[in-house]
């Protein structure tokens, strides 16, 4: 068993001695697909308890501490928290009661333990995460991605090249991806995350079909990435040439003209 299956069974151990804990899910590579743990994972989990036992689960750490000592902890939120147990195992969870898991979105639950006099169905997903935005088409993508590259040549050329390196590396590259699940989605069937799509993008789209290496080459080369993604998305988009010649004039234009 991989070390963070056995940290998540002894805390869940632990947890049955408590009277106002109800169920344990695992989450992420400790939750359905645990078959993806490796030597870089986090152990991700939701906590259920009874309703007012909330906040005292999220304040302590003493539950969280019985299998192995926990070296170091911060509240992250609300209801969770994100700690190191003394043996290098990196934790992020969060606590609920059973009515306010009901409402949350996630997806690839597993439930490590529960009462018997728990309710069913704790691991299925709540309400879907809501998009970023309705337009979740070609054209949306498309046109956000270009006028990331407009915004952040001009910024860049300001002299604001962090900014300039979030619009142009970050934002205009988010919309890639979003134009790639759209247009090629049998190539990136690799247990897409519905939360972050920049996650495991390296194993569903070779090189040739995303050159992130070209699109994000760091902090000094915004130029050099804004090129990148027009060049990408001209080849593979119509292109409206408005846009495209407003960013290539951008392209062309000295630091300090």
């Amino acid at each position: 068993m991989h070390p963070m299956l056995r940290r998540l069974d002894d805390l869940a151990a632990h947890l049955a001695t408590r009277p106002d804990t109800l169920a344990l899910l695992g989450l992420g590579s400790a939750g359905a697909e645990h078959d993806r743990l490796d030597a870089h994972s986090d152990l991700d989990f939701f906590l259920v308890v009874a309703d007012g036992a909330v906040a005292r689960y999220a304040e302590s750490v003493d539950w969280l501490a019985a299998p192995c000592p926990v070296a170091y902890s911060f509240r992250n939120e609300r209801n969770g928290r994100k700690a190191r147990y003394a043996d290098g195992i990196f934790v992020e969870y969060a606590v609920f009661t059973v009515d306010e898991l009901a409402l949350l979105p996630f997806t690839g639950a597993r439930v490590v333990w529960r009462r018997p006099d728990a309710p069913a169905g704790l691991d299925r997903c709540g309400p879907p995460p809501r998009p970023a935005t309705p337009y979740d088409t070609v054209e949306f993508h498309l046109n956000e991605a270009l006028t990331n590259l407009y915004v952040g040549l001009h910024r860049e050329l300001r002299g604001e090249r962090l900014t300039a390196s979030r619009f142009i590396q970050s934002y205009a590259v988010d919309r890639v991806l979003a134009l790639l699940r759209l247009t090629a989605p049998q190539a990136a069937v690799h247990r897409r995350d519905p939360f972050d799509a920049s996650r495991r993008v390296e194993r569903a789209y070779p090189p040739e079909v995303l050159p992130l290496a070209e699109m994000v080459p760091g902090y000094r080369h915004n130029r050099a990435a804004a090129r990148a993604t027009l060049g990408w998305l001209t080849a593979r988009f119509p292109v409206d040439p408005v846009i495209a010649t407003a960013v290539r004039d951008l392209l062309a234009t000295d630091a300090d003209g």
